[in-house]
């Protein structure tokens, strides 16, 4: 070998890795795309499982209730206060409700809510997914002709897509009550001036746009989670066994939180 092409070796090897790395992303892009269609196709599927979908909402929603009150409460008595500091400057405090609940509306009520139902209820879909994977379940109900997606991804995804747009609309209230308690109990604004600015300022489109963004959320944290946690044995440098489970999960939770960050600007530059 001559020394022209020994020092090309470290090139074509860090050529071969990218290559090698592009080729997995586009096949688990690929794989998780068919996942998302035979989960949406599961919820054709008859008959349907109610039980396991009423069990899944009272999980991830009514299970969730207790992160996203004092979630929101806290955003909403911080908002009410670095608002009231602000517009005090311009002698504005009459709009605190109307960029509280603007605020809330559009942007913090469904991102803070999807960040906090990726972290509870996704990393436990994930991780219920993978242990079953990795305990050859899942290939159990292969075996016997049952329709994995039917029977209990199918049902995770829809309670997701029920149970966060509800979770979004209680974290809004609750959050408008705390800039509420903060702006007007604590800092003296007028009652009135703030719930006619709110009136005022808030329109069908905002409030439309919240719904569409919890939505688009509620659907990338069940796809991402339960997706990670049923292809846990294919993942590059996941390991073995339950050390498997616990980076899976982990890599699960920060992939749906970064993309619902992602989607959030992306869904504000096209809609707004």
């Amino acid at each position: 070998m001559t020394e022209t092409e020994k020092s090309s070796l470290p090139l074509l090897r860090l050529i071969g890795r990218m290559g090698d790395q592009a080729i997995y992303t586009l096949t688990d892009l690929g794989r998780m795309g068919i996942f998302l269609f035979f989960s949406l196709l599961g919820l054709l599927k008859r008959p349907f499982r109610f039980r396991e979908l009423i069990k899944q909402v009272g999980f991830i929603g009514a299970g969730s209730l207790t992160v996203i009150f004092f979630t929101a409460l806290s955003t909403g008595m911080v908002l009410g206060l670095q608002g009231y500091y602000s517009l005090h400057k311009f002698g504005a405090e009459g709009m605190l409700g109307s960029a509280v609940s603007l605020s809330l509306i559009m942007e913090l009520g469904p991102v803070l809510t999807a960040l906090m139902v990726a972290g509870r209820a996704g990393s436990a879909m994930c991780a219920e997914i993978g242990i079953m994977r990795i305990s050859e379940q899942i290939d159990a109900l292969e075996c016997m002709a049952i329709d994995p997606f039917r029977y209990f991804i199918s049902p995770k995804l829809l309670a997701t897509l029920i149970s966060v747009p509800l979770l979004t609309a209680f974290f809004d209230v609750i959050g408008i009550t705390g800039g509420y308690l903060a702006g007007v109990k604590l800092m003296g604004v007028n009652s009135g001036a703030f719930f006619s600015g709110m009136e005022q300022s808030v329109t069908n489109h905002d409030v439309r746009l919240g719904v569409i963004k919890s939505f688009v959320f509620a659907l990338l944290v069940a796809w991402i989670c339960t997706g990670r946690g049923y292809f846990v044995q294919t993942i590059r440098g996941a390991g073995f066994g339950a050390e498997s489970v616990s980076k899976v999960t982990t890599q699960a939770v920060v992939m749906s939180s970064i993309s619902v960050l992602i989607f959030d600007y992306l869904l504000t530059a096209v809609l707004l």
